[in-house]
């Protein structure tokens, strides 16, 4: 499970490794994202990394803390990027940002099957408002 939890963030989110999907995801996976987004599917959730990763450019996810149990997970996470496209409904200011976010994980067939990321959203959105 850790194995699956440090793919996901290295190399899917990091690296934009978008065919480690296969590898990782369950193909029915429930993912509901720190940004408030919802994808079910393997194919949603590399559309909705694509989209964060375009939106903010080096994008990283650190996790800080992974406790895992058996098939669960949770991590501690530091998420940061440079805003340069649309994202949450605020223009490109070209700003670095960063938040922290909670995740929780669950597997099924050896697979990630359940993510939930809570992101602190109030943070996030301060600095992406140019008007702030």
């Amino acid at each position: 499970m850790r194995h699956l939890v440090e793919r996901f963030y290295a190399d899917l989110w990091n690296r934009v490794d978008l065919d480690c999907a296969d590898e990782i995801l369950h193909h029915d996976v429930d993912f509901r994202g720190s940004v408030g987004l919802h994808a079910h599917g393997r194919g949603a959730v590399c559309e909705y990394v694509s989209m964060v990763t375009t939106a903010l450019a080096d994008y990283r996810c650190e996790i800080q803390t992974l406790i895992v149990e058996q098939e669960q997970a949770a991590a501690r996470m530091r998420f940061s990027g440079v805003h340069i496209g649309p994202f949450l409904g605020y223009p490109p200011s070209g700003r670095p940002v960063e938040w922290q976010g909670a995740a929780f994980f669950t597997a099924r067939d050896g697979l990630l099957d359940t993510i939930w990321v809570l992101g602190d959203l109030d943070t996030l959105r301060g600095q992406l408002d140019t008007n702030a």
